[in-house]
């Protein structure tokens, strides 16, 4: 028989009455309320947390406080991350982040869900899926972006967008829900002679 952590990672329906899980996400809280209250200079000691805390990680990442996230160890981040204020992942299920993303103020990655069914929902149940965002993605503040959904290369998500469905590489998608506006092209590069 499955426990509750093997079935989340699964992404199969589970029960969270307490035990493993509710001891590990306590334990993520201890880590975080640290890295949260630290000395803003303290750079190195926090990334040490993170480090921790992660699945994976590079040398070279920057986190901006207060950051929240429920378990950790479904974080992976690439190189050159960065992430600005108020980043909440529910990362019951992987969060997979590529090299050279930048995320604004105010994001949130939900791999966290529950059934439509509402005596399912009463009675506890839960599910997670898998969120993959690609290299060089910008996510922009206020974004949601819902289980188990891509972000291909290169792409920008405009802000106070809801992401619900895959976005292929390439493209800027903005909206609730978000779309695709347009793709980028070399024309994009002028922008810095202008």
């Amino acid at each position: 028989m499955k426990s509750a952590k093997e079935k989340m990672i699964a992404g199969e329906l589970f029960l969270d009455m307490g035990g493993e899980l509710f001891q590990e996400r306590q334990q993520a809280k201890k880590m975080l309320h640290e890295f949260n209250q630290m000395d803003p200079t303290k750079v190195k000691a926090r990334n040490q947390i993170i480090k921790k805390l992660f699945g994976k990680t590079s040398n070279r990442f920057f986190i901006e406080p207060p950051f929240r996230c429920d378990y950790g160890y479904n974080i992976e981040i690439g190189d050159n991350f960065y992430a600005n204020y108020n980043l909440v992942i529910l990362d019951g299920a992987k969060v997979i982040i590529g090299d050279n993303v930048m995320i604004a103020p105010n994001v949130s990655l939900f791999t966290a869900s529950h059934p439509i069914d509402a005596k399912l929902r009463t009675e506890g149940w839960e599910f997670s899926k898998p969120i993959t965002i690609g290299n060089q993605v910008w996510i922009g503040g206020n974004t949601v972006i819902n289980p188990g959904v891509s972000i291909g290369d290169n792409s920008v998500i405009g802000s106070g967008s809801v992401v619900t469905k895959d976005i292929p590489a390439n493209v800027v998608a903005v909206g609730n829900p978000c779309r695709v506006i347009r793709h980028i092209d070399n024309s994009d590069e002028n922008i810095k002679n202008t």
